[in-house]
This record gives C-alpha cells, sequence and structure tokens, in this order.
C-alpha cells in the first residue's frame, strides 16, 4: 500500500472521530494527515512527509486556538447561565420576610433570598430574577417594571 493511501486513511479517521465527538480539534489533525498525504505524493521521505504533517496539524491548531480565544469568565458555578437552566429565569414571590420568602417554582417549593447589594425595601411582592442557586436557596433580585 502507498504512503500516501495510508496517510488519506488516517486524515478520514481523523474525520470521523472529529464527527463522532465534535472536537474541531481534529479536524485540524486531519488537515496535517492530510498534508503528509500530499507530502508522499510529491514524493518525499517518510521522514519529511511526518514533518508536514506535524508542522501542518500543529500550526493548524495554534492558529485555531489564536482565533478562537475562549472569553474569561469570573462567574461562580452557582451563578453560571451555563451550569444551571435557572440562572436569568423569573418567579413571582407574594411574601417577604426580611430577605427571605418562600415561592413556588417549576412545581414546588423553594426558599428565596434577596441577592446581596439590594435594599430590604426591595423585597415587594412581585416578579424576580433569579442570580444564583446555593443549595436548595435561590437568590434573586428585583425584575425591572
Amino acid at each position: 500500500m502507498a504512503d500516501s493511501t495510508i496517510w488519506w486513511m488516517l486524515a478520514g479517521m481523523a474525520v470521523v472521530a472529529e464527527l463522532l465527538t465534535g472536537t474541531f480539534y481534529l479536524l485540524m489533525l486531519a488537515l496535517g494527515l492530510a498534508g503528509g498525504a500530499v507530502a508522499a505524493h510529491l514524493g518525499f521521505s517518510q521522514a519529511l512527509q511526518l514533518v508536514c504533517a506535524a508542522v501542518l496539524g500543529a500550526g493548524a491548531v495554534a492558529i485555531l486556538q489564536k482565533i478562537r480565544p475562549r472569553p474569561h469568565r469570573d462567574l461562580q458555578p452557582q451563578a453560571d447561565a451555563d451550569v444551571n437552566m435557572d440562572i436569568g429565569q423569573t418567579l413571582q414571590v407574594d411574601q417577604w420576610t426580611g430577605r427571605s420568602a418562600q415561592a413556588s417554582y417549576r412545581g414546588a417549593q423553594w426558599s428565596v433570598e434577596l441577592l446581596d447589594g439590594h435594599e430590604t425595601s426591595a423585597a415587594q411582592p412581585g416578579r424576580y430574577r433569579i442570580s444564583a442557586v446555593v443549595g436548595n436557596v435561590l437568590r434573586v433580585e428585583p425584575t425591572e417594571p
């Protein structure tokens, strides 16, 4: 079997693995493997084929990392909407006792606390937005009127 055929098969397997896992980096490595196949077609030695595959694959991953920076987020997990689907949802609070209350949310009774930074006078009956979930306590803030 020709060297280029092996390279193309490896590139194809990397693409299939990427489709199964959803990680875009495997696609970049498949690009490097395709570069090794092209080097084999051009008649380069196996050592140069490996170097071409490594340089292209690693370069593609580095470029991808550079153009797709991950946003730095300082959110705690209990206040991160990507971690908890309740963050950002609203609920009705009918009666407050100081800074805490009981409210029905998603078919169950929850303990509710007013988020720090809001005056106790803000604890009036009405709609509130969930800002964090700490254990079984919903930390809320008033919604804008």
